[in-house]
């Protein structure tokens, strides 16, 4: 089934930017942010807005095609709905991003086990240096 019948399954309209972005998002194996989607969108020859992005980000959330995950300071990734859940690791020196693998599937299980609640979301905010600027910081203070 190609993009164009999944959306309108979905009750989507189809325009070329929903299928567009609904692409890239089914493509990447990690978190996007909006800015990403747009850069994206304009590297496949497409110029819309960066509000189009938003809107459509939102339908897609509001329709469960997608996940929206909160990196804090009003920063949030989208990624393409599926089974496996995934978090975003961002260096706070050289920005660089890591996604792993959500750790909170096995705490959930072990809620549900134990006291019987079913957790329906749930926020982890994850802050570090990656090991390229921590060995970039040591050798730093060894110089001192």
């Amino acid at each position: 089934m190609n993009t164009s019948d999944k959306l309108r399954n979905l009750d989507i309209k189809v325009t070329k930017p929903r299928i567009t972005i609904y692409d890239i998002l089914q493509k990447e194996d990690k978190g996007l942010s909006a800015e990403d989607i747009y850069n994206l969108c304009k590297k496949e020859d497409l110029y819309i807005n960066l509000s189009t992005v938003y809107r459509t980000l939102d339908l897609f959330e509001n329709k469960n095609i997608i996940r929206k995950y909160d990196l804090g300071d009003n920063k949030y990734n989208y990624s393409f709905n599926q089974d496996d859940h995934h978090h975003t690791l961002e260096c706070e020196s050289c920005l660089k991003k890591l996604d792993l693998d959500c750790p909170m599937q096995q705490i959930e299980d072990l809620i549900s086990k134990d006291t019987g609640f079913k957790l329906t979301d749930h926020k982890l905010e994850l802050k570090g240096i990656c090991r390229e600027c921590l060995e970039k910081l040591n050798e730093k203070e060894k110089k001192f």
